[in-house]
């Protein structure tokens, strides 16, 4: 029960922030859950692509989607998506725990920072120059280690683009739901998908953003942020330990190397 509980949470957050369900999603699957870390890794992407569309859909009707931004982004993040889902092939599941970690640490580094304040006002078209690095970074970042890159994903288009949150909001949920879809098709034949546990997940995730989205008309942008930067800071200080040993033998195996190639 407690797994579903989780996905209530995973959902809460996609609706209040617009990213950071995903980032939950990896770790819930892999140590509650106890998945495979390669397997929970591409099992996160369905989760997410579904519920992202469906509160994409609830801000497309509110009018706080910017198509053209949301369907470049989310074209370019697509290409990523499949590209680091290939790419997956040659990593481990633990390499690529670690890597998840590492970006969870960035994630809750940049979401201590205050959001930037913006308006309709402020609101500007994001070149296609400046659109194809973000979105080809983002999307190879899902591939690779299952985020979906809202942490990312909604400062760029607040502080690139001028975007009021809510927009950047609505705009970041249609780009992670294409990334992780574009994910999903990636790892299709590199594992087995557990379906009996997806789809009562998925459900339950969806539940939690329409629930997110009502929140965050009423509560406070900046302690969101802050409290939900603390939990990934804290999972992550997690996920490093429980992967101490990979972290050690990294370490210990460089001298090894150097006096293996040093000539005598």
């Amino acid at each position: 029960m407690l797994i579903f509980a989780f996905a209530l949470v995973i959902g809460v957050a996609l609706g209040l922030l617009g990213g950071g369900g995903s980032i939950l999603t990896v770790p819930v699957f892999t140590y509650v859950a106890g998945l495979d870390p390669k397997v929970a890794i591409a099992s996160s992407l369905p989760v997410i692509a579904v519920t992202s569309a469906v509160g994409a859909f609830g801000h497309w009707r509110a009018r706080n989607v910017q198509p053209r931004t949301a369907l470049i982004f989310g074209g370019l993040a697509m290409l990523g998506g499949f590209a680091g889902a290939r790419l997956a092939a040659w990593l481990t599941g633990a390499v690529q725990m670690l890597l998840f970690a590492v970006i969870m640490l960035g994630a809750s580094i940049s979401m201590f920072r205050p959001a930037p304040e913006a308006s309709a006002a402020t609101a500007r078209r994001l070149s296609f120059g400046t659109l194809l690095p973000l979105g080809l970074g983002v999307g190879l970042l899902t591939g690779l280690v299952g985020v979906g890159g809202g942490f990312l994903i909604v400062p760029a288009l607040a502080q690139l683009g001028g975007l009021p949150m809510h927009v950047a909001v609505g705009t970041s949920l249609l780009v992670i739901a294409m990334n992780s879809a574009a994910g999903t098709l990636g790892y299709l034949g590199q594992v087995r998908f557990p379906m009996a546990l997806l789809a009562p997940f998925t459900a339950l995730a969806v539940g939690g953003i329409l629930i997110g989205a009502r929140l965050g008309q009423s509560l406070s942008q900046r302690t969101l942020r802050r409290g939900f930067a603390t939990l990934l800071l804290l999972v992550a200080a997690f996920i490093l330990f429980q992967n101490r040993t990979v972290v050690l033998g990294a370490v210990t195996a460089s001298p090894t190397a150097t006096a293996v190639l040093t000539p005598r």
